[in-house]
């Protein structure tokens, strides 16, 4: 028999959860109760009651609604948070009361209507609250609609995009950040981040009251001292320094992606993630302080901080030395440096000598003035002997603005070209000034020097004119020989006891019926291929070096130099060359069958390969690749690596293909290097070569990964595009192996396969070489020994990949991209490093 206490107790639980709802407002008469949320018109935010960890306290507070994790942004009562929330005694409730107030009640045994929190405002009856989509709760008089109160002015740990972080001078409304106590207790907590406006403003963050970091004024580009918060594809960066307000807001460029910005009490840092949701996790973007150069002041005043053995050293060792007199050898950084000679600025003889890409001094004690130049700003630091270095506020442009200092300067730190900083022009005594004059001089008087013998050359020239002219056409034509004898020397195989031969020009034309139209196979980066027969009767495909292709004579050299070392089944075979003034010509061993993006990228042709022939294809590209990166006499890495390069012969046997920009590292230890001409094919190229340049083995395992992806599934990587998540393939490919659906990515030409075991094991190898870390890559040995089960795989990590109209995961940081150009053709592009 029921007793009736537990069937009121039943039936209170029963209709407190019946009454859970999401509403769009707050108002006098509808209430926020313990179970309802409060959600923004697009679904992005929600406002509720919510209990940190395993806290027994409750607390009101934002979080991203559509985020697995619970994340939160804004916490109203984070110092009163309502106790004993487990207490089945207790309700609370956020309301609008008659005074226009929001206002969070809790209700106990002992105390009713007690208020908790409130937005202390005061406005008309029917005030209403609600939440937008950026994460603002604000408070509006229903009858204008103006906002009265909003949550965005009282920030607590996170800053998100659109929100002010400064100061408002006319109202002495602060916006700054405070983590949290710890990840039970959303109290604000000892560390903070701020902005400094006493003076020319920046930002500190503090522990207590001491400072940990300095990112350096703003310079109407960045922080000087933060190049990490530059402008990005993904954030706009905006600074306002008025007689108004000092704020600094950043706006997401691209609304579908999930950011923000923390104070984090776990990591004592100031944070930047965002969102991944393939990986359901924050994924962390920048943390700083990063490393200890990044800690404030470490190395006193004129000291500059760099990560080697010494860490500290005066900004200028010749002008500067360390106050300590054992200098750094004591390890008392404390004291930092002082000028060697002292000013003398009362007979008007000091001056100034640059310093680039320095983190701007702490500004604390320094005046500024945005309406002047730069000179202007010369001058008046000139004038007042207390002025010990300027430089411009906004170095957009041309530059702008004047920031003067008056005492030592504080947490200096120069960076590499490129990483950051600004000029900053330091008062220097005469003396020191002497050899930047002698300089200036030397300089005028070399001017001089050059324009004399500019005239006396000129004069001179013209009378040598008409000898030079009876040279001109012997020497164009001696330097076509000499071209054509050094391509000639490329064809001349390296490899003891073997030589390349030489084919005549006119014979492989007439072959190949004077490259017609008819036997032509198809077009890569180097130029047209064509078949041909020679009168032995052995077919053969001709590459013709195009003239308007973006390879040349080097790819010409590299492709006969590094294919007439190797000789493998799993390698097409380079049967000779020829030269012919500026006709380049490759002669290959006939393949067919084509290329294998004939096949798998077509619905017709990929029914012809069944699971077996393309696991027997994955096999041979894999042993082709083992047999470059370790069996071959010299350590090949082919940096090409894609569907169009596997060639297939009768028995679709793979060969691989393209070796014009393959790198050789010879014999010994050498693994890695790093070019400032990335070439490849994006889609193909991993994260650590597109981005920086550094290729290894490891790039063309992240490219294996890759083509054995397609290979299963039939579709391309690049231009895939999921409709559901918008992944391309990669992306796809984790997706379904992380939720145990891999068959689902197997061609459907395929139909039912009886070997699910091969497919999903070639899956997993594909997603391990397609890892972000090249450590985490397996190298091409263990590929084999994995796809011929002889070895156990391990578990694959979150692979790289790119998201649609977003940076690849893993880095979010403002690089250049190589672009492509049609039909997967190999690219060249520069990247400034």
């Amino acid at each position: 028999m029921i007793s009736p206490l537990f069937f009121i107790l039943f039936a209170s639980y029963h209709v407190q959860n019946i009454c859970a709802a999401e509403i769009d407002i707050i108002s006098d008469s509808q209430f926020l109760t313990e179970n309802d949320t409060l959600v923004s018109p697009g679904g992005i935010f929600e406002l509720g009651f919510f209990t940190p960890g395993s806290s027994d306290n409750r607390y009101i507070g934002i979080w991203y609604k559509k985020i697995s994790v619970k994340t939160v942004v804004w916490v109203a009562n984070r110092n009163d948070p309502i106790t004993g929330a487990s207490s089945s005694s207790s309700s609370s409730v956020l309301k609008i009361i008659q005074t226009g107030d929001l206002v969070l009640m809790n209700n106990t045994s002992t105390n009713n209507n007690h208020v908790i929190w409130s937005s202390n405002t005061s406005s008309s009856s029917n005030a209403i609250a609600k939440l937008d989509d950026i994460g603002n709760l604000v408070i509006t008089d229903g009858e204008q609609n103006k906002i009265i109160w909003q949550s965005f002015d009282y920030p607590t740990d996170t800053l998100l995009s659109g929100m002010k972080f400064g100061r408002n001078f006319l109202t002495g409304k602060e916006w700054s950040l405070s983590a949290w106590k710890s990840d039970q207790d959303p109290g604000v907590g000892n560390l903070t981040y701020s902005v400094d406006t006493q003076s020319y403003p920046q930002d500190y963050l503090k522990e207590g009251d001491v400072i940990k970091f300095r990112a350096g004024p703003w310079n109407g580009l960045r922080f000087s001292g933060a190049s990490d918060f530059s402008k990005n594809p993904i954030f706009t960066y905006n600074m306002v320094i008025d007689e108004k307000e000092v704020a600094f807001v950043y706006t997401l460029v691209n609304s579908s992606v999930v950011s923000k910005f923390t104070v984090s009490s776990s990591s004592g840092k100031v944070e930047r993630s965002v969102w991944v949701e393939e990986g359901q996790k924050w994924q962390l973007m920048v943390a700083l302080p990063r490393e200890i150069c990044d800690d404030y002041n470490i190395c006193g005043a004129y000291g500059t901080c760099s990560l080697n053995a010494q860490v500290c050293s005066c900004l200028d060792e010749v002008k500067f030395v360390p106050r300590n007199e054992k200098g750094w050898e004591a390890a008392d950084w404390s004291g930092g440096c002082m000028r060697r000679k002292e000013m003398d600025c009362e007979n008007g003889s000091d001056g100034f000598i640059k310093y680039s890409n320095v983190k701007l001094p702490d500004t604390h004690n320094s005046w500024f003035d945005q309406r002047l130049t730069l000179k202007e700003c010369e001058e008046l630091c000139h004038k007042n002997c207390s002025c010990t270095a300027y430089v411009n506020t906004n170095i957009s442009g041309r530059g702008s603005g004047c920031l003067l200092w008056f005492d030592d300067l504080m947490d200096l730190r120069v960076y590499s070209e490129g990483k950051g900083g600004q000029d900053l022009y330091i008062r220097m005594a005469a003396s020191e000034l002497v050899g930047q004059s002698a300089s200036k001089n030397r300089g005028r008087n070399i001017k001089f020097i050059i324009l004399i013998a500019f005239i006396s050359i000129l004069v001179i020239g013209l009378s040598i004119t008409l000898f030079c002219y009876a040279w001109r056409k012997r020497r164009y034509r001696y330097a076509q020989e000499m071209e054509k004898f050094e391509s000639m020397q490329a064809c001349e195989s390296q490899k003891e006891g073997m030589e390349l031969p030489l084919f005549n020009f006119s014979t492989i034309a007439k072959v190949t019926g004077n490259f017609s139209l008819q036997n032509k196979l198809g077009e890569g980066g180097f130029g047209p291929v064509y078949k041909g027969m020679l009168e032995d009767g052995q077919e053969i495909a001709v590459k013709r070096l195009s003239k308007t292709s973006s390879q040349g004579i080097n790819e010409f050299k590299n492709e006969v130099i590094c294919i007439s070392k190797l000789q493998h089944r799993n390698l097409v075979r380079l049967l000779g060359c020829s030269i012919d003034g500026d006709e380049k010509l490759l002669i290959y061993e006939y393949m067919p069958n084509k290329s294998l993006d004939f096949f798998i990228f077509d619905k017709t042709r990929s029914t012809l390969l069944d699971w077996e022939k393309r696991f027997n294809i994955i096999k041979g590209i894999a042993r082709g690749l083992l047999y470059l990166h370790q069996d071959s006499r010299l350590r090949i890495i082919h940096r090409d690596l894609k569907a169009s390069n596997i060639l297939l012969d009768h028995d679709l046997n793979p060969k691989i293909s393209d070796f014009g920009i393959a790198r050789s590292f010879g014999t010994g230890n050498e693994t890695e290097a790093s070019t400032e001409r990335v070439v490849g094919t994006y889609g193909y190229m991993s994260p650590e070569y597109a981005l920086d340049g550094v290729f290894s083995t490891k790039s063309d395992v992240f490219s294996f990964g890759v083509l054995v992806l397609e290979i299963v599934s039939g579709k391309r990587n690049r231009g895939f595009f999921h409709p559901e998540h918008s992944n391309n393939l990669i992306g796809h490919a984790w997706r379904v192996h992380d939720e145990g659906r891999s068959m689902e990515l197997i061609d459907t030409a395929l139909g039912e396969t009886s070997n699910q075991s091969e497919v999903i094991r070639s899956i997993e190898v594909g997603l391990l070489c397609a890892q972000q870390n090249p450590e985490d890559r397996p190298n091409m040995s263990d590929v084999v020994q994995m796809l011929g089960n002889e070895i156990a795989l391990q578990k694959p990590k979150q692979p790289a990949f790119f998201l649609e109209n977003k940076l690849f995961v893993g880095d979010f940081s403002s690089s250049s991209y190589p672009t492509s150009t049609t039909n997967d053709q190999t690219v060249t592009e520069v990247v400034a490093r």
